[in-house]
């Protein structure tokens, strides 16, 4: 069939790759170009991984985008309506754009936050690696932030290098469920982690951290995991952003502003969806109904609105333990959890099975079409 519209796809992290498959699976009158930093996908939720060095996180573009899709590589500099400029000189023309430039680790005012490491990205997650190995035994690990990416690290750490002392300054868990937090807590007894709870660092200093209760931590590496951000791509291209430099789109995830670009994954902000947290359990899905607002923009036809609820929350704690957290479709944690064994083999099948959706796509099988209100349950089913 001739080519009628082409799409350009700004990111191909997990909203970005399930964008560019969708409207080729289903649409073969439609060309998309994906642009991208590098050739290869990361697996965000196994950086904690790749600094442990108990795991990859990437895979070959080629063997998750459709075998249509045309992947450039290389950065977006601007974004208007009808074009995406690169870095690299080149424009490209398009009917429409998908905004998926996904999220970094946060920025903070605490003072010498440069001093620290993170795992919110490849290169940060590779560089932590090195200098773990790189520290003389016994050396401190301070990790700060009590949250999912906190927990997974700082277990994941103490599971593979016993050699060093971890030390969790944060609240673990701070948002589930008490008898899920007793539970995280004995894991982290269990791998000898010392929690710092009730304080926070006002200050990353060479080899320390200082907290609000006066005292100081040794610290031969800091890790920071609270919070993200995002690219200000968006806040560059004169478009409507929130507070953050999050792109606003409707509830269909069109932009605010009726042009024809559509935003997905974590660096958009949707209109009625405050309980969308950035995680790839959110990003696959909005992914899929992005492609579909996007088609149905290129038809001139009004979008349908999204409609998306979370499932559940897994966490690893190391390699052989985990939890599985059940949840509201508003991201609230209900009183059921699976956890210890069982719950790391889940969240590893999940993971797995994140990727195996992406390799389906890309052999040209589309999702299930929606045939009610809410998401299907194959594409809630995401960490």
């Amino acid at each position: 069939m001739t080519t009628q519209f082409h799409v350009v796809v700004v990111g191909a992290g997990y909203a970005g790759v399930m964008a560019a498959n969708r409207v080729l699976a289903e649409h073969p009158e439609v060309a998309v170009t994906v642009v991208n930093p590098r050739p290869v996908f990361v697996e965000r939720v196994r950086l904690h991984q790749v600094a442990a060095g108990s795991g990859t996180a990437t895979h070959d573009l080629s063997d998750l985008l459709h075998p249509r899709a045309t992947l450039h590589v290389g950065s977006a500099v601007r974004i208007e309506p009808h074009a995406v400029s690169l870095a690299d000189g080149a424009v490209l023309q398009c009917d429409a754009v998908v905004y998926a430039v996904g999220s970094t680790s946060g920025s903070g005012a605490i003072p010498g936050a440069e001093k620290a490491f993170s795992v919110a990205d490849l290169d940060s997650a590779t560089a932590l690696h090195d200098a773990l190995l790189e520290a003389d035994d016994h050396a401190s690990v301070v990790v700060i932030g009590g949250g999912l990416t906190g927990l997974e690290t700082v277990t994941e750490l103490a599971q593979s290098h016993p050699r060093h002392t971890l030390v969790l300054v944060g609240d673990p868990g701070a948002a589930l469920p008490e008898t899920t937090q007793r539970y995280i807590r004995r894991r982290l007894d269990e791998l000898g982690v010392e929690v710092r709870s009730g304080t926070r660092v006002t200050r990353i200093d060479d080899g320390s951290v200082a907290l609000d209760d006066g005292s100081e931590i040794s610290a031969t590496l800091v890790v920071r995991t609270a919070g993200f951000s995002v690219p200000d791509l968006a806040r560059r291209s004169g478009l409507p952003v929130d507070d953050d430099g999050r792109l606003r789109v409707r509830d269909t995830l069109q932009v605010v502003d009726s042009t024809p670009i559509v935003g997905v994954g974590d660096a958009v902000v949707v209109d009625g969806n405050d309980h969308l947290r950035m995680s790839c359990q959110a990003a696959m899905p909005l992914g899929t109904h992005g492609a579909d607002t996007v088609w149905r923009l290129l038809q001139g036809r009004e979008p349908a609105p999204l409609s998306l609820g979370f499932v559940s929350t897994c966490i690893s704690l190391g390699r052989d333990r985990g939890v599985v957290q059940l949840s509201a479709r508003d991201d609230t944690p209900s009183r059921w959890a699976v956890r210890g064994r069982l719950a790391a083999s889940v969240k590893e099948a999940v993971v797995r099975g994140t990727i195996h959706t992406m390799q389906l796509q890309a052999r040209g099988r589309a999702l299930p079409t929606r045939r009610g209100p809410h998401t299907t349950a194959q594409e809630k089913a995401q960490v």
